[in-house]
């Protein structure tokens, strides 16, 4: 019982010191970059939510008509 209690400890220590070697191989953007890519993908949704209504518009109009 005391063995598998000491290979669990283990374990978990080797993931921790495995986390924290891979943390410090992380290269953060640059505040810049976050800022541009947001706006980018905020604009892109919300030219794709406009086409997409438009397109619900569209349809409703023409499955009325029937």
């Amino acid at each position: 019982m005391n063995d598998n209690f000491e290979n669990t400890k283990n374990a978990i220590t080797s993931y921790f010191r495995g986390v924290r070697t891979e943390w410090g191989k992380i290269t953060w953007p640059e505040k810049h970059q976050v800022i541009v890519e947001t706006f980018f993908v905020v604009a892109i949704v919300f030219i794709f939510t406009i086409f997409i209504y438009f397109v619900d518009i569209i349809f409703n109009a023409l499955l009325s008509k029937f």
